[in-house]
């Protein structure tokens, strides 16, 4: 038979349900949120910036919120989410509270440097991160957070071989089911890859597990680790919603990360999380610049064999905005990876498509 003419490329594009019912206003404000999930089931999250106040409002109103107030209070504060953390007797890197350039000279003396200086609330893809070399750097760094609400704090450096991740999921029973580690790969502190499979150690998994259950997280859970030089693994930070770590389970799982997260805050049975392939690579769609939401280069995105595209809808690209994303399947790594970086590499966003 001759080779078919189309590529077997899928492509999902989010949309809004037409009977979807919206409310207008402020998540962080509790009669509002309260207004919103009147009429739910179950109130959960697509990430863990909603003011933990305003969700412990909705739960004595009577709601059902999963993961729980309690739940993100310890970890939206990411102190306390390193308190929480070691206080299972899980590794970590050195820590403690900051407020002025003593006591980040100080603690520099203590743990060796450089140093991470961290925003307590509200950081992400390395925003609300400052390295901090040596002593000399330490005053400009406290000025360069200054009026930032939430406090500091400050981490030694890890001096890591390269950065895994693990997804949970955990039930209001207290049953998880875990799916495999995989190789995540930073740039510019944003993930721009990950890839399955990536020969970590069973301790991987064990340690997600058991954060889970420290944080008591009903719902999904995102496990950054670090795998140091000896092999040994500390925790980075965790995220209990779906993970951009976990985007590849919609093609590479029995049951995608998703379907279990609404199994899980539904109190329905957890589902497989098997790899169903050998190998799967996810690549992030990053905007090149700023400018319109619509991408350039899907026709040639499409022509790639065996990949699927994920575009996100968004109305506007900003510089280094994650605009959608890319997963392949397969028997080989290397070749599934040459697969998804190309249909990536085809997609642009931005003055720069």
């Amino acid at each position: 038979m001759p080779p078919s003419p189309f590529s077997n490329a899928r492509l999902s594009v989010r949309r809004r349900s037409p009977g979807a019912r919206e409310t207008a206003g402020d998540w962080d404000d509790p009669e509002t949120l309260v207004r919103f999930a009147r009429d739910l089931d179950v109130l959960t999250l697509d990430h863990e910036f909603v003011d933990a106040a305003a969700l412990a409002a909705a739960e004595a109103a009577g709601l059902r919120v999963r993961p729980s107030a309690a739940t993100l209070r310890r970890i939206q504060d990411k102190l306390v989410q390193k308190e929480t953390l070691a206080a299972a007797g899980l590794a970590v890197a050195p820590f403690r509270p900051v407020a002025t350039a003593a006591d980040l000279v100080a603690a520099g003396a203590a743990f060796g440097w450089p140093l991470v200086l961290k925003l307590r609330r509200g950081g992400y893809d390395g925003r609300g991160n400052r390295v901090v070399h040596n002593p000399t750097e330490a005053a400009p760094a406290i000025a360069a957070f200054a009026g930032k609400p939430g406090g500091l704090y400050v981490e030694g450096w890890a001096a890591f071989r390269r950065e895994l991740a693990v997804m949970v999921v955990r039930d209001d029973a207290g049953q998880i089911v875990a799916y495999p580690p995989v190789l995540t790969v930073q740039r510019d502190n944003i993930c721009h890859e990950v890839q399955l499979p990536c020969g970590a150690a069973d301790e991987a998994v064990t340690i997600a597990r058991r954060a889970a259950e420290a944080f008591a997280v009903v719902g999904a859970l995102g496990v950054e680790l670090f795998e140091l030089m000896d092999g040994s693994i500390l925790v980075n930070e965790v995220a209990p919603r779906p993970h951009n770590s976990g985007h590849y389970t919609i093609e590479a799982c029995v049951t995608s990360q998703f379907e279990n997260h609404v199994r899980a805050v539904l109190g329905l049975p957890l589902g497989d999380p098997s790899p169903r392939v050998a190998a799967a690579v996810m690549v992030n769609v990053l905007a090149d610049a700023d400018g319109p939401g619509q991408p350039a280069g899907l026709a040639e995105a499409l022509a790639v064999p065996g990949v699927a595209l994920h575009l996100y809808g968004k109305a506007a690209a900003r510089r280094g905005r994650k605009m959608g994303h890319v997963t392949a399947t397969g028997d080989d790594l290397a070749e599934v990876a040459a697969r998804a970086r190309a249909a990536a590499a085809a997609l642009r966003f931005g003055e720069g498509a």
